[in-house]
Parts: C-alpha cells; sequence; structure tokens
C-alpha cells in the first residue's frame, strides 16, 4: 500500500496497515517527515511530490493494491489520488480533504473523500480496505446485521435490484456524494457509491463474495 504524506495522519496509517501485514510505501516532500515513522517501521521511503509520476513509480504504486493521499494540500491529495486510480489503475483510492465544500466535486471523481473535520482514521482504513464488509448494526440476537459491503467496479452500470437477486441481501441504502439514497428497483449503481447492506449474519461471506465479483453476463 502507499501512503503520500506524513504528517499524523499518514505515518499513524502506516503503522497501523504495517501492523496488519501490509507492505507499506510512504510519500513525503521533506525527508525529516519520516522520523514520524521511527525505528520501527520496516516499509519503504521516498522523498518527493506526491503526484510526480516518477516518485510514485519509486514507492511501487504500479504493483499497490491501495493508495491513500494525506498530505497536507487538497489540490496534491486529489491530483495524487486521480494518478493512483487512472493511470496506476488502483481501484481502492483515499483522498483526505480540508475543504469539505469541495467533498462532492471530488465525489464525482469517482474518488471517495474524508473531510478533516469529520476525520476518523477507521473511515480512512474502510476505504483502504474493503474487502468483505464493515458492520454498521447487529440485531440483538445476532441473526441480521446492516453492514457497508465493498462493491466491485464490475458492478458499477448495474441495477441495484440485480445485486439484491444474486446475493439475496437487501440493500439498505446508498451513501453518493456523501448523501444518503434510497435505491429503487430502477437504481443504477455509480462510480464511488457506498452500499449498506442488510443481511444474515451467517450469509455475510458470500454477500461479500457476490458483492466482490461481477455481474453473471461479465463472468
Amino acid at each position: 500500500m502507499v501512503i503520500m504524506g506524513c504528517g499524523r495522519v499518514g505515518s499513524a496509517l502506516a503503522h497501523i496497515l504495517e501492523s496488519r501485514g501490509h507492505s507499506i510505501a510512504v510519500i513525503d516532500q521533506r525527508a525529516e517527515a519520516f522520523r514520524r515513522l521511527g525505528p520501527s517501521f520496516e516499509g519503504r521511503t521516498v522523498t518527493g511530490v506526491g503526484f510526480d509520476r516518477e516518485v510514485l513509480h519509486e514507492a511501487g504504486t504500479e504493483e499497490a493494491g491501495a493508495f491513500a493521499a494525506v498530505s497536507s494540500g487538497d489540490n496534491s491529495n486529489i491530483i495524487s489520488a486521480r494518478l493512483a486510480r487512472e493511470v496506476f489503475g488502483i481501484e481502492n483510492v483515499v483522498a483526505r480533504i480540508y475543504d469539505p465544500g469541495r467533498a462532492e466535486v471530488y465525489q464525482r471523481l469517482g474518488i471517495p473523500t474524508v473531510a478533516t473535520v469529520r476525520w476518523a482514521s477507521d473511515q480512512i482504513l474502510r476505504r483502504l480496505l474493503p474487502a468483505g464488509s464493515q458492520s454498521e448494526w447487529t440485531d440483538p440476537s445476532g441473526t441480521v446485521r446492516l453492514a457497508e459491503v465493498h462493491v466491485s467496479e464490475r458492478w458499477v452500470g448495474q441495477r441495484t435490484s440485480a445485486l439484491e437477486e444474486a446475493s439475496g441481501a437487501r440493500i439498505a441504502f446508498l451513501t453518493r456524494l456523501g448523501e444518503g439514497l434510497l435505491p429503487g428497483r430502477d437504481t443504477v449503481l455509480q462510480q464511488g457509491d457506498l452500499v449498506h447492506v442488510v443481511m444474515r449474519t451467517q450469509d455475510s461471506a458470500d454477500v461479500a463474495d457476490v458483492f466482490a465479483g461481477a455481474p453473471r453476463a461479465e463472468v
């Protein structure tokens, strides 16, 4: 995984992800910023501008499974995040922003964003590590749960009803451009949609597999 920005957020993410067994590369313009990582950090550090393609190559972005842009500049974050997705083909990309008013613009570009005013480290981690589902509510018996389930980009352009039919789960609502949306049978999934699903707890793994796969017509 590649992290652009080695401030408090970037260094914290680097340590959390490395502790979970991931290989990490951290980019920052200032070499002294890497002191935040401490001597225990075993990942790669790259000094340079996070939206320079050569710097991104040096960080191993072409081999990365996820990219987080968490520097102190909105423009730098969104440019590097777009490069990671559009040039290097990384699906799991997230950008931190300081101006919440820009969030909708960035979301329309297909880049999930986390605004500093509502910052929480688990929000970034949920975008970087989307495989499976993130539980949001479970009924007292533990039988039914509501969870945000990662959806493969191969489902973009498909109706939400097709996902329900394939998985046997129910889509409770979508988060689109930062706002909640109740889907109808003709609602079509768009780039950047977050899908919140009601399902039986015992079916969680199967539902996650369907959502992470492809529509039958594409198989």
